[in-house]
């Protein structure tokens, strides 16, 4: 039988969410006894009270992610042991795959189909691929004289600090447990105050496929105090961050103020959809820049929120776009028939409905949407939203929207098409249209940015490397076996040989 929007809400109403903090392999409440609420976005109600960590429970965390580090219980395992037990670590997240969609999708806000389509099954695949990288990342002997053995050799770092974005609270957790564990290291997760439900699920699964207690802890709180903690962590080696360039920036200072551990940062985009005048099939075009612009509530990093098209095109495409953002629903997102959900909390929205009041009274022409939706379910919607002849210098062109968003801008020749696409402070994601191949190539080398996709909006798969340029990325790269680089350390051993034999 088709599972329909009753079945999710059933489901919904028979969760028991875990609300302590996840410390060197116990459950526990934060020391003050303080709570703080996670609320379900698509109707402002109470979901349930978390546990108000601080400092306190930071240096716990740390001191046991340190001693079990140092015991070697998992960072001298075999890689081969390590494997498995991310493998069963996978393989129990994929039994409770519709348990932690459902639970994701009434604590993001984000659509039931979008958390069982492709946030869970990503991170299932995150934590397969590098469980299976851990016993075939090889060392290396650099080539010497007879009487000299130079080994290069990869250790684990140490203690990792992960720091976790609302938007993609499972999907991102999988994208540093994955090779940080399969590297050897302990690590803390701190998840957004907004989204910490499934990663609470996710430490009491790794304890039971046999991840050691204390190399995965789980701790809770505001990021004013829990995320500072991490970041300033003399005990922590290396700290991992999604989120915005201004906490990213606090990170970075932290580091520097501390003991100058690595900090690996992404933190947003203002991706390009640059639609050349020999694109072909603008109704297949228009359905991918609808895809950019709109899967995840636009609340998304790599997000297409500038289409950048032909003049001679611009017309043809924008009415192609128009229907295209017909077919995106805006509705519960516990209804498989919704693609779009809730904006994570009011003051997003609001934040949200903010820059299109900006788009319209700099000059933008509001085409499509740009509306609150189902006021009276006390949620937070914004509808699908297209402004056309905007300019380059306008707010909506150049700030980090994470909503709905979509600019239409205009070129003439192609440099200026190019330089419109690199005329911002990110560059994590962008697209190119085009039938021409050379085109293709000339573009993709041009945009600066971490990743560009061809007649498609795709970020690629869990083989391929994913960050930023400029304001978007910084220290390293999550996905593919350049994830393991930021989570280890390369150590060279020099070993002069006895001259002349034994």
């Amino acid at each position: 039988m088709e599972k329909n929007f009753a079945y999710y809400q059933q489901r919904a109403a028979q969760l028991a969410f875990e609300t302590r903090a996840l410390i060197d392999g116990r459950f526990v409440d934060a020391a003050s006894g303080e709570l703080f609420d996670t609320v379900n976005p698509a109707n402002g109600r109470r979901l349930a009270g978390i546990a108000r960590c601080g400092e306190r429970e930071v240096d716990a965390a740390v001191s046991a992610a340190r001693r079990v580090f140092e015991s070697g219980d998992w960072s001298r395992a075999t890689p081969k042991h390590r494997k498995k037990v991310l493998l069963r670590f996978a393989d129990l997240v994929e039994a409770n795959l519709e348990t932690l969609a459902v639970m994701e999708s009434l604590d993001s806000g984000k659509p039931i189909r979008d958390a069982l389509s492709a946030d869970l099954p990503d991170m299932i695949e995150s934590l397969r691929w590098h469980a299976e990288a851990a016993d075939k990342l090889y060392d290396q002997v650099a080539p010497t004289a007879p009487d000299i053995v130079a080994m290069i050799v990869r250790e684990p770092i140490g203690v990792v600090g992960a720091v976790l974005p609302w938007n993609f609270p499972i999907y991102l957790a999988g994208w540093k447990i994955g090779p940080a564990l399969a590297s050897g290291n302990s690590i803390v997760i701190k998840p957004a105050e907004q989204t910490t439900l499934t990663a609470l699920v996710l430490g009491r699964l790794a304890l039971e496929a046999g991840v050691p207690e204390g190399v995965l802890n789980i701790v809770p709180g505001d990021g004013e105090t829990v995320g500072q903690a991490i970041g300033r962590h003399r005990d922590i080696d290396c700290v991992s961050f999604t989120g915005s360039g201004e906490v990213g920036r606090l990170f970075l200072k932290y580091s520097a103020e501390s003991n100058m551990k690595r900090v690996v940062l992404e933190c947003g985009g203002k991706s390009p959809a640059l639609v050349l005048a020999d694109a072909h099939d603008l109704a297949g075009v228009a359905e991918q820049v609808a895809l950019g612009a709109l899967f995840c509530q636009g609340e998304n990093c790599s997000a297409g929120s500038r289409l950048i098209v032909h003049r001679a095109r611009k017309d043809e495409l924008l009415e192609e776009v128009k229907r295209a953002f017909d077919a995106w629903r805006v509705g519960d997102p516990l209804d498989p028939t919704t693609r779009v959900g809730a904006m994570i909390e009011p003051g997003h929205m609001r934040r949200v409905l903010g820059y299109i009041a900006s788009g319209k009274a700099q000059g933008a022409q509001l085409v499509y949407g740009g509306n609150q939706l189902r006021q009276d379910s006390g949620g937070s919607f914004v509808e699908p939203t297209i402004f056309d002849g905007v300019r380059s210098s306008m707010t909506i062109a150049r700030e980090e929207i994470f909503g709905p968003v979509l600019s239409v801008l205009t070129f003439g020749d192609l440099a200026e098409g190019v330089a419109i696409a690199n005329d911002t402070s990110y560059g994590l994601a962008s697209s190119v249209y085009t039938s021409s191949l050379d085109a293709a190539h000339s573009v993709a080398r041009q945009i600066r940015a971490g990743t560009v996709s061809v007649n498609c909006f795709s970020e690629g798969d869990t083989g391929v490397p994913f960050g930023g340029y400029k304001e978007s990325g910084f220290g390293g790269r999550e996905k593919s076996l350049l994830a393991h680089d930021q989570y280890t350390q390369t150590k060279t051993v020099w070993i002069q040989l006895a001259r002349g034999g034994a």
